[in-house]
């Protein structure tokens, strides 16, 4: 197929380049070299779409996907074979696990935040005129690494900002864990609102850390952080808690 396309251009580009001294005759040669460039365009096409015919079906090669776990982060390359590459790929924004994207370049990156069963319906295109399309559903198990709930929601008392965070260790390793609850009022300035360091057992669930402050009068959008590390691993959790929306502190301290 390469050496056809080859020939097709090499005629291609002789018969844009004939020329001729006779008025007459030079009219006959443009029109012969506008033929001749038709020709070769028109066997491009059908070369493409010869090879686009003769390429193999296009086929997801991944059969199932890794086990995920939350608060850890992931890079997955996805695989395709046949078809015409270069491959798009693509999956509904609410199939991917939450904290997760798959990229059109095949990357399925993130940090899923939740444990539990997602059902993952992926599709890819290929460069064929007209594209071939495949899709293959998965279904992918996110388990309970790292875990950070709300105990009880932010609230306000006066002129605090009260609550608690749990955590819980679903993995079989023990945790380094730091946790740390802080206030962002509206131009950005954080006051912390609770902090704890400690281990983190293998398989403990629902540890409480309670936390609160006094604070100035403002609007203030609470973030919780839990950082797990494990050092025999060299591995680090991440998990984050927000409010969605600001809470109005208006009593000042």
């Amino acid at each position: 197929m390469y050496n056809q396309r080859r020939i097709i251009l090499q005629f291609f580009y002789a018969g844009s380049s004939v020329k001729s001294n006779d008025r007459g005759r030079n009219e006959v040669g443009i029109l012969l070299a506008q033929a001749i460039r038709f020709l070769g365009v028109t066997a491009l096409c059908l070369c493409s779409f010869v090879a686009a015919q003769s390429a193999p079906p296009l086929t997801i090669v991944e059969n199932d996907l890794p086990a995920l776990a939350a608060g850890v982060e992931i890079h997955i390359l996805l695989h395709a074979t046949g078809g015409v590459p270069p491959y798009h790929w693509s999956a509904p924004p609410n199939d991917l696990p939450e904290g997760m994207v798959l990229m059109s370049e095949g990357f399925l990156a993130g940090r899923p935040t939740k444990p539990g069963v997602v059902v993952l319906t992926i599709t890819v295109e290929d460069s064929s005129h007209p594209a071939h399309t495949i899709r293959k559903t998965f279904r992918v198990l996110v388990t309970a690494a790292l875990l950070l709930d709300w105990l009880r929601p932010p609230v306000i008392h006066g002129n605090r900002i009260d609550g608690a965070v749990q955590v819980s260790n679903g993995s079989k390793d023990d945790f380094d864990l730091t946790v740390i609850i802080v206030a962002v009022n509206a131009n950005g300035r954080a006051t912390a609102l609770g902090y704890q360091h400690f281990d983190l057992k293998a398989g403990a669930t629902n540890i409480p850390i309670p936390f609160g402050e006094t604070l100035p009068p403002g609007a203030y959008v609470v973030h919780a952080d839990a950082v797990a590390e494990i050092p025999a691993k060299n591995s680090i959790l991440r998990q984050r808690l927000q409010t969605p929306m600001p809470l109005p502190v208006t009593l000042g301290p």
